[in-house]
């Protein structure tokens, strides 16, 4: 069948896109990208929290789901708010990529412990920067805006020490021919202490309820991601976060079942909670539970 897949017009989020598609053109389905200006990719000059509601990359998207001006809607699944518009499901998650930070340094160095007192570090994300200032209380985080590209850029040319990215990002425009500018230092951020946002490094394959465009995508459903995505999700949504909530959530799997940590950012600092087993629902009421 032909299908249209829309999805944000960033190297990265065409990356993914693409992917999705050599996926779906490989189970003999016909597809087309749709290209779609969020409010996201529009308003860069100020943070998150000051543009709108949760789903800032994501609602024109959903609008041309519900529209019907496409069939498939390829999100980095962090960006997605806990709960769809009414008629719209996530009908896949595909396999999912490292989903650990990276800090970016202009220097060289061993992480966040080798930076020198009172390094600035970049990010918008207020997860991020309630981690970064729980590990070193001594940095400072100053907001930061655009695509990967442009982030590491302005690593370079801007008064930053340091960044902090997404892994999955990262790893994936790599693949795709991204070059490191000369001299940057990549440093992975153990997810076990340096929580992740819910589901980071995960896809979500978005459709229009009850459409044939679902049995379609459901072929790349990955459902040991989905379990372990959606118990990162159901503590986000537990907690009444949005995507720029400063909240992280990693679930993964271990010989006894599953691992689920979390850490909560408050204006006291970073609560932090660990359960493990193999009933997931009890794992995210424990945790849940810790943080509040």
């Amino acid at each position: 069948m032909k299908l249209r897949i829309g999805t944000r017009g960033s190297r990265l989020a065409l990356v993914q896109a693409r992917h999705v598609a050599a996926s779906l053109e490989a189970r003999g389905h016909e597809t087309e990208l749709v290209i779609i200006s969020t409010k996201g990719d529009r308003v860069t000059d100020r943070p998150f929290s000051a543009i709108g509601p949760p789903g800032v990359f994501v609602r024109e998207i959903e609008t041309a789901l519900l529209e019907e001006r496409i069939e498939v809607a390829v999100h980095s699944y962090k960006d997605l708010p806990t709960a769809s518009p009414d008629g719209l499901v996530v009908a896949a998650v595909p396999e999912r990529v490292d989903p650990a930070d990276v800090l970016v340094l202009d220097a060289g160095g061993d992480g966040l412990d080798g930076l020198p007192a009172g390094a600035v570090v970049g990010t918008s994300s207020s997860r991020r920067a309630a981690l970064v200032r729980d590990a070193r209380p001594d940095l400072r985080t100053e907001g930061l805006r655009g695509n990967v590209p442009t982030r590491l850029r302005k690593c370079r040319e801007e008064p930053y020490d340091a960044i902090v990215l997404a892994a999955a990002g990262v790893d994936r425009l790599r693949a795709d021919g991204l070059e490191m500018i000369e001299g940057q230092q990549l440093v992975r951020l153990p997810p076990d202490t340096f929580v992740p946002a819910p589901s980071q490094g995960a896809l979500a394959l978005q459709v229009k309820a009850g459409t044939p465009a679902g049995e379609a995508v459901a072929e790349l459903d990955d459902p040991a991601v989905r379990v372990a995505v959606a118990a990162e999700r159901a503590v986000l949504a537990a907690l009444e976060g949005g995507c720029d909530a400063a909240i992280g959530a990693w679930c993964h799997a271990t010989d006894e079942g599953f691992a689920l940590i979390a850490a909560f950012g408050t204006d006291d600092g970073v609560r932090r909670a660990r359960a493990e087993g193999d009933d997931l629902a009890s794992l995210v009421a424990s945790v849940v539970e810790a943080l509040r």
